[in-house]
Protein backbone atom coordinates (compact mmCIF):
# COMPACT_ATOMS: atom_id res chain seq x y z
CA UNK A 1 0.00 0.00 0.00
CA UNK A 2 1.12 3.49 -1.18
CA UNK A 3 -0.24 6.65 -0.11
CA UNK A 4 1.13 10.32 -0.29
CA UNK A 5 0.39 13.26 1.83
CA UNK A 6 -1.26 15.59 -0.82
CA UNK A 7 0.83 18.91 -0.12
CA UNK A 8 4.29 19.98 -0.96
CA UNK A 9 6.03 21.12 1.77
CA UNK A 10 8.65 24.90 1.26
CA UNK A 11 9.98 25.93 -1.13
CA UNK A 12 9.14 23.17 -3.91
CA UNK A 13 10.35 20.57 -1.62
CA UNK A 14 9.08 17.18 -3.24
CA UNK A 15 5.98 15.72 -1.57
CA UNK A 16 6.20 12.91 1.03
CA UNK A 17 5.28 9.07 0.60
CA UNK A 18 4.36 6.58 2.07
CA UNK A 19 4.96 2.94 1.70
CA UNK A 20 4.33 -0.08 4.01
CA UNK A 21 6.49 -2.61 4.56
CA UNK A 22 5.65 -6.41 4.77
CA UNK A 23 8.37 -8.29 6.81
CA UNK A 24 10.22 -9.11 3.63
CA UNK A 25 11.19 -5.98 3.34
CA UNK A 26 12.16 -5.26 6.93
CA UNK A 27 16.01 -4.90 5.81
CA UNK A 28 14.92 -1.22 3.79
CA UNK A 29 15.41 0.10 7.84
CA UNK A 30 18.96 -1.22 8.61
CA UNK A 31 20.66 2.15 7.67
CA UNK A 32 17.74 4.46 9.41
CA UNK A 33 17.97 2.51 12.46
CA UNK A 34 21.93 3.02 12.54
CA UNK A 35 21.23 6.53 13.03
CA UNK A 36 19.03 6.47 15.20
CA UNK A 37 21.02 4.10 17.66
CA UNK A 38 23.71 6.69 17.15
CA UNK A 39 21.39 9.31 17.86
CA UNK A 40 20.36 7.46 20.96
CA UNK A 41 23.88 7.26 21.95
CA UNK A 42 25.00 10.78 21.54
CA UNK A 43 21.80 12.19 23.24
CA UNK A 44 21.83 9.46 26.15
CA UNK A 45 25.16 9.34 27.91
CA UNK A 46 24.05 8.72 30.85
CA UNK A 47 22.51 5.68 30.18
CA UNK A 48 26.73 4.14 28.68
CA UNK A 49 25.57 0.78 30.34
CA UNK A 50 22.36 0.26 28.56
CA UNK A 51 22.83 1.81 24.95
CA UNK A 52 26.39 2.07 24.11
CA UNK A 53 27.14 -1.56 25.47
CA UNK A 54 25.57 -2.71 22.06
CA UNK A 55 27.10 -1.51 18.80
CA UNK A 56 25.15 -0.52 15.74
CA UNK A 57 25.34 -3.73 14.13
CA UNK A 58 24.44 -5.93 17.21
CA UNK A 59 21.36 -3.07 17.73
CA UNK A 60 19.76 -4.05 14.18
CA UNK A 61 20.12 -7.53 14.72
CA UNK A 62 17.64 -7.20 17.84
CA UNK A 63 15.68 -4.07 16.67
CA UNK A 64 15.51 -6.80 13.33
CA UNK A 65 14.29 -9.73 14.96
CA UNK A 66 11.33 -7.32 16.88
CA UNK A 67 10.26 -6.02 13.56
CA UNK A 68 9.68 -9.28 12.13
CA UNK A 69 7.84 -10.68 15.24
CA UNK A 70 5.67 -7.19 14.88
CA UNK A 71 5.33 -7.82 11.44
CA UNK A 72 3.20 -11.04 12.16
CA UNK A 73 0.68 -9.24 14.21
CA UNK A 74 -1.96 -8.01 11.73
CA UNK A 75 -2.71 -4.81 12.54
CA UNK A 76 1.37 -4.05 13.26
CA UNK A 77 2.17 -0.51 10.92
CA UNK A 78 5.70 -0.22 8.99
CA UNK A 79 5.86 3.00 7.04
CA UNK A 80 8.80 4.16 5.38
CA UNK A 81 8.59 7.92 4.41
CA UNK A 82 10.33 8.47 0.79
CA UNK A 83 11.16 12.31 -0.62
CA UNK A 84 12.00 11.72 -4.23
CA UNK A 85 12.51 8.27 -4.09
CA UNK A 86 14.83 8.10 -0.87
CA UNK A 87 13.54 6.85 2.03
CA UNK A 88 13.75 9.46 4.51
CA UNK A 89 12.18 8.28 7.72
CA UNK A 90 10.02 5.45 8.81
CA UNK A 91 7.81 4.57 11.31
CA UNK A 92 6.94 0.85 13.38
CA UNK A 93 3.77 1.08 14.93
CA UNK A 94 1.98 -1.81 17.27
CA UNK A 95 -1.41 -1.97 18.56
CA UNK A 96 -2.47 -3.58 21.90
CA UNK A 97 -5.01 -4.20 23.88
CA UNK A 98 -5.99 -1.28 26.55
CA UNK A 99 -4.22 -2.54 29.84
CA UNK A 100 -4.95 1.22 32.19
CA UNK A 101 -9.04 0.13 32.00
CA UNK A 102 -9.48 3.30 34.71
CA UNK A 103 -8.75 5.42 32.14
CA UNK A 104 -10.86 6.68 28.73
CA UNK A 105 -8.14 5.43 26.15
CA UNK A 106 -10.18 2.73 24.14
CA UNK A 107 -9.87 -0.53 23.95
CA UNK A 108 -6.84 -0.45 22.34
CA UNK A 109 -3.94 1.67 21.85
CA UNK A 110 -1.39 2.00 19.16
CA UNK A 111 2.26 2.59 20.17
CA UNK A 112 4.96 4.15 18.12
CA UNK A 113 7.53 2.06 18.63
CA UNK A 114 10.14 3.56 16.63
CA UNK A 115 10.01 6.90 14.85
CA UNK A 116 13.13 7.86 12.99
CA UNK A 117 14.02 10.31 10.59
CA UNK A 118 17.15 10.33 8.87
CA UNK A 119 19.57 13.43 10.01
CA UNK A 120 19.72 14.93 6.62
CA UNK A 121 16.47 15.26 6.98
CA UNK A 122 15.20 16.38 10.36
CA UNK A 123 13.21 19.89 10.25
CA UNK A 124 11.74 19.12 6.85
CA UNK A 125 8.53 17.73 8.29
CA UNK A 126 9.34 14.14 7.58
CA UNK A 127 8.35 13.13 11.46
CA UNK A 128 5.03 15.46 11.09
CA UNK A 129 4.31 13.65 7.78
CA UNK A 130 4.86 10.50 9.49
CA UNK A 131 2.94 11.38 12.59
CA UNK A 132 -0.33 12.89 10.55
CA UNK A 133 -0.32 9.40 8.63
CA UNK A 134 -0.24 7.10 11.35
CA UNK A 135 -3.17 9.04 12.87
CA UNK A 136 -4.90 8.67 9.90
CA UNK A 137 -4.30 5.00 9.88
CA UNK A 138 -4.66 3.84 13.22
CA UNK A 139 -7.85 6.56 13.84
CA UNK A 140 -9.41 4.56 10.53
CA UNK A 141 -9.39 1.45 13.07
CA UNK A 142 -11.01 2.85 15.38
CA UNK A 143 -7.85 3.76 17.97
CA UNK A 144 -8.34 6.85 20.13
CA UNK A 145 -4.87 6.79 21.48
CA UNK A 146 -1.37 7.11 19.67
CA UNK A 147 1.51 6.45 22.26
CA UNK A 148 5.15 6.81 22.16
CA UNK A 149 8.67 7.03 24.25
CA UNK A 150 11.55 9.76 24.40
CA UNK A 151 14.41 9.85 25.90
CA UNK A 152 14.37 11.98 28.28
CA UNK A 153 17.71 13.75 27.46
CA UNK A 154 16.46 14.76 24.07
CA UNK A 155 14.54 18.10 25.02
CA UNK A 156 14.28 18.38 21.00
CA UNK A 157 12.28 15.33 20.24
CA UNK A 158 10.42 16.08 23.75
CA UNK A 159 9.81 19.60 22.36
CA UNK A 160 8.75 18.07 18.65
CA UNK A 161 6.05 15.64 20.33
CA UNK A 162 4.78 18.32 22.53
CA UNK A 163 4.19 20.57 19.02
CA UNK A 164 2.96 17.32 17.61
CA UNK A 165 0.00 16.97 20.19
CA UNK A 166 1.47 14.92 22.62
CA UNK A 167 1.25 15.07 25.88
CA UNK A 168 3.56 13.84 29.01
CA UNK A 169 1.57 10.47 30.43
CA UNK A 170 3.94 8.04 32.34
CA UNK A 171 7.57 8.23 33.15
CA UNK A 172 9.47 5.31 32.81
CA UNK A 173 13.04 4.98 35.68
CA UNK A 174 15.79 2.50 35.04
CA UNK A 175 18.01 0.57 37.32
CA UNK A 176 20.45 -1.27 36.10
CA UNK A 177 20.59 -4.51 38.77
CA UNK A 178 23.69 -5.91 40.58
CA UNK A 179 26.35 -3.65 42.36
CA UNK A 180 24.19 -2.41 45.13
CA UNK A 181 25.28 -5.29 47.63
CA UNK A 182 23.85 -8.77 48.52
CA UNK A 183 25.98 -10.52 45.74
CA UNK A 184 29.59 -11.48 46.85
Amino acid sequence: METSLATKTRGGVPALRFRYLSPADVDELAGLWAALHERHRSTAPHLEDIITRVNADESWRRRRAQYLAWLNESETLAVVAERGGEAVGYAMVTVRENQQGSWDRGSRVAVVQTLAVHPDHTGTGVGSGLLEELRRQVGAMGILDLELTALATSSEDIRFFEQEGFRPFVTTMVSRIGGFGGHD
